[in-house]
């Protein structure tokens, strides 16, 4: 009897030993795949998009992607590989083809965001932006060299005052207003200096991206507003106020670029900090042809 009870032991745990690997296999083969199976479903949605809109659709959307190979996510902005990429994309689209730019980001290096800007202004096809988050700082930047930018209703651009390093450029001159130059390091007053060339630069770039909206006056006038540091850098321009700035801004966003956005999933090792289940249509109170039931309402979007 003790003979079958250790032979049986032995197997569980055979059994056991066995199941642990099949199971680690698995879930190291779901690591290495699904980036491969999610990349497929975001180019199958960029192609059905670029063939409803005849147009080159480019899509640079910033987020943590929950797949990786060692479940660490990287968070991203714009940056020199983004232009490379962008600025390739735009070369090999014929001349007068529309280019359709899908943004999302909180924003990056503002050189980049300059390249990409410029190379949209001299493509001849019509050029669309589409935000269906946000395009903040350098994003807005990129989104002000469209013929059009289509916004979520509830979508938003941002100020594009120059940061250097990590403060405010507007806020580092303003210290010269509150401390006689004997009183701050050189240091700083290096930082004063390039802070305010920044803002010049900026704002003249700027103003010549909004020509093909506006006057050169107001044109101008913009370009200050948006650039000296009015408001904090992360001050939500919406709908409503880009279109008060003359900005070309429409809100029909296709279908499309939501099912995209969420093919991104935002990362997160805790429980998700939105939930939410369809709703339902109650029933009607008409009767109801046997047989057959009220059709239920569609699934609410995120």
């Amino acid at each position: 009897m003790e003979d079958k009870t250790t032979t049986w032991l032995n197997r569980l745990r055979t059994g056991l030993k066995l199941l642990f690997w099949l199971t680690l296999i698995v879930l190291l083969l779901v690591q290495v795949t699904a980036p491969a199976q999610l990349e497929a479903a975001r180019s199958r949605l960029l192609d059905r998009l670029q063939a409803q809109r005849k147009s080159r659709v480019i899509a640079m959307i910033h987020r943590q992607d929950t797949f990786s190979l060692f479940g660490v996510p990287v968070s991203s902005s714009i940056d020199i590989e983004d232009s490379e990429a962008i600025l390739r994309a735009i070369r090999l689209t014929p001349d007068e083809q529309p280019i359709d730019l899908i943004l999302h980001t909180p924003g990056g290096l503002l050189l980049a965001a300059e390249q990409i800007a410029k190379a949209l202004v001299g493509h001849k096809g019509k050029v669309t932006v589409f935000v269906p988050h946000y395009a903040m700082s350098g994003g807005t930047l990129i989104a002000l060299a469209a013929d059009e930018i289509v916004m979520d209703p509830n979508a938003v651009l941002g100020p594009v005052d120059p940061q250097i390093g990590d403060m405010p450029a507007a806020s580092i001159v303003k210290l010269l207003d509150f401390k006689r130059p004997a009183a701050i390091s050189d240091e700083m007053l290096v930082l004063a200096d390039i802070s305010q060339k920044a803002r010049v630069q900026v704002a003249y770039f700027v103003g010549n991206l909004l020509l093909k909206h506006m006057s050169k006056e107001k044109a101008g006038e913009l370009a200050v507003a948006m650039s000296e540091g009015r408001w904090t850098h992360d001050f939500p321009i919406t709908v409503e106020m880009a279109r008060e700035m003359g900005l070309p801004i429409k809100t029909d966003m296709p279908h499309t670029i939501y099912e995209l956005m969420d093919l991104y999933p935002q990362s997160g090792t805790g429980r998700p900090s939105v939930i939410y289940v369809p709703l339902h249509r109650m029933p009607s109170p008409r009767t109801e042809p046997a047989g057959q039931q009220a059709p239920a309402e569609a699934p609410a979007k995120k």
